[in-house]
C-alpha cells in the first residue's frame, strides 16, 4: 500500500532557530576580523546572542588576525575578505592547516566566492549579514567542530584535520568546482545526493555532477531544513519526494518526482517524523 507524502511542506526546525541543538561540550571560541569597526561590532552583537559562542578576540586587519588566531587558537573565525595589508584569503594561507579554525568568509563582494574553493572555508556570508543566514552558518560550524572534536578524542596522537572539498553554498545556490570549471546549481534543482566510493554525485534532473567529497561533508553544507539523510548512501531534497512506500523491517521506499526510487533505511527511521509520518 502506498503512503502518500503530505501535500504540505514537511515540518523541520527553522534554520533561523538553529541553536546549540548539537552540543559540542564547550563554548565555541570565536574570532571576528574586519577592518571596519562598525562591521566588527555588528557581527559581535549578532554572535553574542548565541549562548554557546564566546568571542575571544577581534582583529582590524589581516596581520592582526593571523597573530590572534595563532595566539588564541579559536574554534571558529569570521574573516572579512577585503582587509588592508593581508586579505582574508591571505590570512588562511599564513596559518598551519593542521590547526586551522573553522573559517567563514564575510564580504560585500559576491565575486570572491569563486576563490573560496582554494582554501579551507566552511561558508561564505554576504554583507549586510542576515541573522538567519548567520545562524545557518553557525549550525554548520557546530557540526564540523563537533566532528573534529570527535576525531581528536579518538586519536590523541594525531591532530584532526577536516579537509573541506570543492563545494560551497551561499544564498540559494551551490557552486561546484568540477572538470576544471565552476558550475552554479540552484538548491531547488538538486534532487538527491548519492555516495559513489570516494566521491559523491549531485543529481540534477537527468544530469549529475561528480565530486571528490564525502557524504558527511556534503551533509554539513546542505540546509538541514531541506535535505534529509535517509541512508548511508543517499541524501534527498524533501521537495522532490512524491511518496513513501512501506517495505520490510521498518524501511521505506522513497519515490521522487522523476520516479527515482531510494530507500530510507532502519537506521534513519527517526527521520520519518520530519516528513510528517
Amino acid at each position: 500500500m502506498n503512503v502518500a507524502a503530505p501535500s504540505r511542506r514537511p515540518t523541520f526546525a527553522d534554520p533561523t532557530s538553529f541553536g546549540p541543538s548539537l552540543p559540542i561540550g564547550r563554548k565555541i571560541r570565536t574570532l571576528v576580523a574586519d577592518d571596519q569597526l562598525l562591521e566588527r561590532e555588528v557581527m559581535s552583537r549578532l554572535l553574542k546572542g548565541e549562548p554557546d559562542v564566546e568571542i575571544v578576540g577581534t582583529s582590524a586587519n589581516g596581520l592582526e588576525a593571523v597573530e590572534a588566531i595563532k595566539r588564541l587558537k579559536p574554534d571558529l573565525a569570521f574573516l572579512d575578505v577585503q582587509m588592508p595589508g593581508l586579505d582574508g584569503f591571505g590570512v588562511v594561507s599564513n596559518l598551519d592547516p593542521v590547526h586551522m579554525p573553522v573559517v567563514v568568509f564575510v564580504t560585500a563582494n559576491e565575486e570572491f566566492a569563486r576563490k573560496a574553493f582554494d582554501v579551507q572555508a566552511l561558508d561564505y556570508l554576504i554583507k549586510p549579514c542576515q541573522r538567519d543566514r548567520l545562524k545557518l552558518a553557525l549550525h554548520r560550524a557546530r557540526l564540523l567542530i563537533q566532528f573534529k572534536q570527535s576525531n581528536e578524542e579518538q586519536s590523541s596522537k594525531t591532530a584532526a584535520r577536516v579537509e573541506l572539498k570543492p563545494v560551497i553554498l551561499y544564498g540559494e545556490r551551490v557552486a561546484v568546482k568540477t572538470d576544471g570549471k565552476i558550475v552554479f546549481l540552484r538548491l531547488s534543482d538538486i534532487g538527491w545526493v548519492e555516495a559513489a566510493d570516494n566521491y559523491v554525485k549531485l543529481h540534477v534532473g537527468e544530469t549529475s555532477h561528480l565530486l571528490r567529497d564525502t557524504m558527511a561533508s556534503i551533509e554539513m553544507r546542505l540546509p538541514a531544513d531541506r535535505f534529509l539523510r535517509i541512508s548511508r548512501s543517499a541524501i534527498v531534497n524533501v521537495d522532490h519526494i512524491r511518496e513513501l512506500q512501506p517495505l520490510f523491517h521498518g524501511e521505506y521506499a522513497v519515490v521522487l518526482q522523476d520516479d527515482t526510487r531510494l530507500t530510507l533505511t532502519r537506521n534513519h527511521r527517526d527521520k520519518l517524523h520530519q516528513l510528517g509520518v
